[in-house]
């Protein structure tokens, strides 16, 4: 595990709202979030969020708030102290990634740029 101040963080509504997601999938304990970074968006990066069971070889693993975050290493150089939120107001129910690397982000919420 990395040191949690270069690590992704977690919000309560996030953790949640991941935890009912999972419970709803069938998702047992040995799944974790997979968080990555892909080329794509209005602005040129998009964030992708799966459940996985399998940590290949360079993945960065981290656990905060309890629950197991894992990203590869490519996508954690953008990810480095994001934290995820989940919003469930009337301004946009999901889930939201305040990332402090991003120097500019779309509309939607959903890409941004570094």
């Amino acid at each position: 595990m990395i040191a949690m101040d270069n690590a992704i963080h977690v919000t309560d509504k996030a953790k949640e709202r991941i935890k009912a997601l999972m419970k709803e999938s069938g998702y047992d304990e040995n799944y974790f979030l997979r968080v990555s970074v892909v080329g794509g968006g209005c602005s040129g990066l998009s964030y992708k969020m799966d459940f996985d069971k399998e940590e290949k070889p360079a993945d960065q693993v981290f656990e905060d708030n309890g629950v197991k975050v894992v990203t590869d290493l490519k996508s954690f150089l953008y990810l480095v102290n994001t934290t995820l939120d989940f919003s469930d107001g009337l301004n946009g129910k999901g889930f939201h990634f305040n990332n402090p690397n991003a120097s500019r982000t779309c509309s939607c919420g959903e890409s941004f740029a570094v």
